[in-house]
Formats: structure tokens, C-alpha cells, sequence
């Protein structure tokens, strides 16, 4: 398995595809949580990406650094005002280290799932707990597991239909927790394909990867909106503090 890595050409086309996500009435509630954790100290983002989220929490005053897999998204951040103040290595987010520690670090928009083994997703527990200061918190923001929206019996699903995309969702793995991404975008006059793996991860499974990495919960909202969490959210935002 391993970890998914963005190539040059959806490099391209991310900020294009994930515009509603960069929205202020949602980015603002997202960068509101993370500088409030961040309590004026330093920040690591795993799998930062373009930036869409380090920047404006740079402008919070948040010093932010990145740990990024794909060179191609670098890019498109050193490519944006401010972008080349935000020093960023290239690796992967389970074992890459950099130098010194955080108040936060976080790591959100489904990214853990990009990485397709259970242990691997822990090694991404151990490494954020490694980077964090006593007392400093980790946060993740991703889907809760959406099984119960496949069509009893059938191993496929279209998530998504509108005029300009196309997605649909496969069971690969189920004991495994292996699924498969597959899309097709319109995006500035030329049509992009994109199929990816990626591993479905419990809150309860979370948990416990903390646990054992020195990370204790201490929220978990259904959003970013800070709102109650329960068992038909769709999503969590949860926050794990260093423990020692």
C-alpha cells in the first residue's frame, strides 16, 4: 500500500477543485480552531499542500511549517503571496521529522486516509506526538466511515453527480478498510481523471492509535463549527493533547 501522493497535473487543478472548501464562511471557523490551539506557538500541518489552510493561519500570526509528500503541491504553495515565508520538506507525514517541536500539530481534509495501512496510519500518531511540546495538542479532521450509504449487498456508490464531476466510491478491501476514489472533473476546459486508494479510519480506531502513541482526546466536535459529535455524524474534528 503506502501513501498517496498528488501528481503534477491535480497539483494544477486543486485549489480550482477544493474552492468551496477555501471559502471564509468555512475556512474561517477552521483556522479560528487551529490558532485558538495553537495558543501563539509554532504549528506543523501534515500534508499541507497548497496551502489553503497555512496561509491564512499564518496571517492569524501562527509561525506554520508543512510536511508535504508531493513536490508538485509544494510548488503550488511557494507559488502564492506569502508561500515562500512557509518552510515546507518534502516527505511522508508517518516518518518524515523536522527540526524542533510544536505547540500543534494537525493534520485535516481526509488526508490520513491518504495513507493506506493501519500501521501506517499509526506511525502518523507516533511522529505527530514526537513533534509536539509537552502539553501541546494534535488535531485530525476527517469523515467518519460511510458504509452505511453503499446499497446493501453492492461494493460501489456515486457520491458525487453534477455537470462538471463526477465520483464514485469502491470497496476494495473491506477487512482492510481499503476503499478506492475515482473522479472525473471538469476544470478550466479539460477534463481530469483521478482513482486513488485510501483507508477508512473509526473515531474508536483513532483513539487508540493515540493511546498508545502518548496522545490523550480531549474534544471531538462534528465540525469545525464546534458542534456536538455523535454517532450519525458524517464527520469529527478531534483533538488529542501530549500526555508524556
Amino acid at each position: 500500500m503506502g501513501v498517496v501522493k498528488w501528481s503534477q497535473d491535480l497539483a494544477e487543478v486543486y485549489d480550482a477543485v477544493y474552492a468551496p472548501a477555501s471559502e471564509p464562511s468555512v475556512l474561517e471557523p477552521e483556522v479560528g480552531l487551529l490558532a485558538d490551539l495553537a495558543q501563539g506557538g509554532r504549528a506543523l500541518e501534515f500534508g499541507i499542500g497548497t496551502g489553503r489552510v497555512a496561509l491564512p493561519l499564518r496571517e492569524r500570526g501562527v509561525a506554520v511549517e508543512g510536511i508535504e509528500l508531493s513536490e508538485p503541491m509544494a510548488e503550488q504553495l511557494r507559488a502564492k503571496p506569502g508561500g515562500q515565508d512557509v518552510p515546507v520538506t518534502i516527505g511522508d507525514m508517518s516518518s518524515t521529522r523536522v527540526t524542533g517541536t510544536f505547540a500543534l500539530v494537525y493534520v485535516v481534509a481526509n488526508t490520513i486516509m491518504n495513507v493506506t495501512t493501519q500501521d501506517e496510519q499509526a506511525a502518523v500518531l507516533v511522529n505527530a506526538a514526537a513533534h509536539l511540546e509537552e502539553g501541546g495538542h494534535f488535531l485530525i479532521a476527517v469523515v467518519v466511515p460511510q458504509l452505511r450509504k453503499f446499497p446493501l449487498g453492492e461494493s460501489a456508490r456515486v457520491f458525487t453527480l453534477e455537470p462538471a464531476h463526477i465520483g464514485i466510491e469502491t470497496l476494495d478491501d473491506v477487512a482492510g478498510q481499503v476503499a478506492s476514489s475515482h473522479h472525473w472533473m471538469q476544470v478550466g476546459g479539460r477534463l481530469v481523471k483521478h482513482s486513488a486508494p485510501y483507508r477508512y479510519v473509526w473515531p474508536s480506531e483513532l483513539d487508540l492509535m493515540g493511546r498508545l502513541a502518548g496522545l490523550r482526546l480531549t474534544r471531538r466536535w462534528a465540525g469545525w463549527d464546534r458542534s456536538e459529535f455523535t454517532s450519525d455524524s458524517a464527520s469529527h474534528v478531534s483533538v488529542y493533547e501530549k500526555t508524556g
